[in-house]
């Protein structure tokens, strides 16, 4: 059994990789499975409690998953014989003209940390990015995934997150609040009017109960008086569905009491000019 795992498989310079090497390197890599299934575990199980918070579990997740990663590399160059200092040491010119070549990588993996040490976006999270709406589906060490209402999935280096303007609606786990134009026409009601959309913002399972809806008379406009209605959602993933959903229900409570939508209307008035 010695001969067996002293038996020499490959041979670089000084370096004898042997039987025992490539177990050793085998039982490092089923620790490092294993330290991670079990960590994966203990997030599911605080998640499911509601100890953690998704997103937040998933970032700290990120962040063990690659220390364990590294301590696992770390110690299979050890187990070989290859000494981490020797190979930073002679290597160091060589890794700063590599490092001029991949600053922006380099920016990306940073900012990846950032992100998931700060947790200032999160999985989950919907965010609003150069005008696009999306959500975070996945946060790796250099890009992460956003997912538009489309369904398109889009690849977004990390260094846009932490660096660029970015607008995350889900950031406080709150209600946000929305609003949905409407016009009716002059000599309308308008009180009745402003209580009607009220109540049909109300009625939507969607709308927060608390802020209540609240609808306002916003300008006199050039065909209709410009009302407009206010509501706390937290579903923001759908709000355009629900904002639709609201359009449709105001159209049938004014239908219903006969209240008028106007539409741009233009008058022309001829005039003759009779000459004998």
């Amino acid at each position: 059994m010695k001969e067996f795992l002293q038996f020499k498989l490959l041979h670089f310079g000084d370096i004898n990789i042997m039987v025992y090497h490539v177990l050793s390197l085998i039982g490092v890599i089923v620790i490092a499975k294993l330290v991670l299934l079990l960590v994966r575990r203990f997030f599911k199980r605080q998640i499911k409690f509601n100890k953690f918070d998704e997103g937040r579990a998933w970032a700290v997740y990120q962040i063990v998953k690659y220390i364990v990663i590294v301590a696992a590399i770390a110690a299979g160059l050890e187990l070989i014989g290859v000494k981490l200092t020797l190979l930073l040491a002679g290597s160091a010119a060589l890794l700063v003209g590599f490092g001029l070549g991949v600053q922006q990588q380099f920016n990306d993996l940073v900012s990846g940390l950032v992100l998931l040490f700060e947790g200032t976006v999160s999985i989950g999270d919907i965010v609003e990015l150069e005008g696009l709406v999306g959500k975070i589906t996945e946060i790796n060490i250099r890009t992460s995934e956003v997912v538009t209402r489309d369904g398109i999935i889009i690849i977004v280096p990390n260094s846009k997150l932490v660096s660029d303007k970015v607008i995350n609606w889900s950031h406080n786990r709150q209600s946000t609040r929305f609003k949905v134009n409407v016009g009716v026409a002059y000599g309308t009601d308008v009180r009745k009017a402003t209580k009607l959309i009220e109540d049909v913002a109300a009625r939507h399972p969607e709308v927060a109960k608390k802020p209540k809806p609240f609808a306002r008379f916003i300008d006199f406009g050039n065909s209709s008086l410009d009302l407009e209605i206010r509501f706390w959602c937290k579903n923001m993933w759908e709000i355009e569905s629900i904002k639709s959903d609201i359009r449709f229900d105001i159209y049938d409570a004014f239908h219903n009491h006969g209240i008028e939508i106007p539409f741009p209307q233009t008058d022309i008035h001829i005039k003759s000019n009779h000459t004998q």
